[in-house]
């Protein structure tokens, strides 16, 4: 279902501040057309602050059903409107866009970083990725190392940020899936089975990065 007038939605906004980036706002759908929602000033809940908005910042949403299903999806701001409040305009996301499993578990950029492998055994090598996401990875490797659906694997992940800084994120994760690509490598899909929040958040934070330069391109 899509989000209608004077539900709430709460937001969290992309930043290379971490902090900032954790932060969970709130704010009122006040009109709605075919394209967009005007939402409210939002504001932080507990603390009363509100968050200025710019064009072009990207907003992780989700809204919550009467029956206490959360929706989530993810939107960016396309300007602004002078009613007796000043409202701000943001893109309606498409219905398929929906759902109900949180935006860390769907959002992905394509980015080719570095990746440090173990399997059972000790086994170590290093891989490249294609894609990162907050809620899995797929990365090539040789297809010479015992991967298949279903096997976890112990991962370090290198996490480089627009502001020169790098990170690691540390986590295990489930093979869903191998693909042979036509260089013979090995494609592996994968989803995060272990990994705390602030090692999701490092990686949550470089896809909002990332997204914010696809944008600007």
């Amino acid at each position: 279902m899509l989000p209608m007038i004077n539900q709430v939605l709460f937001l969290q906004v992309a930043s290379s501040d971490e902090e900032e980036a954790a932060l969970e706002y709130k704010a009122r759908i006040a009109d709605s057309t075919d394209d967009e929602l005007l939402i409210e000033i939002p504001i932080l809940e507990g603390a009363g602050r509100y968050k200025r908005l710019f064009l072009g910042d990207e907003l992780s949403a989700y809204f919550i059903t009467q029956e206490g299903v959360k929706h989530y999806f993810n939107t960016h701001v396309i300007g602004f409107k002078e009613d007796t409040l000043k409202l701000i305009r943001v893109r309606k996301p498409d219905l398929e866009s929906i759902t109900k499993i949180q935006r860390r578990h769907f959002l992905r950029v394509a980015a080719e970083l570095e990746i440090a492998i173990t399997l059972s055994g000790n086994v170590r090598f290093i891989g490249v990725t294609d894609d990162v996401g907050g809620g899995g990875i797929s990365f090539v490797a040789d297809a010479k190392w015992p991967i298949e659906q279903g096997t976890e694997l112990e991962c370090w992940l290198l996490v480089p940020y627009r502001n020169g800084s790098v990170d690691h994120s540390q986590f295990v994760a489930e093979v869903v899936r191998v693909k042979t690509l036509e260089n013979g490598k090995h494609q592996v899909m994968a989803k995060f089975a272990k990994i705390s929040d602030g090692e999701r958040q490092r990686i949550i934070r470089f896809c909002f990065e990332r997204q914010l330069d696809f944008r600007k391109r």
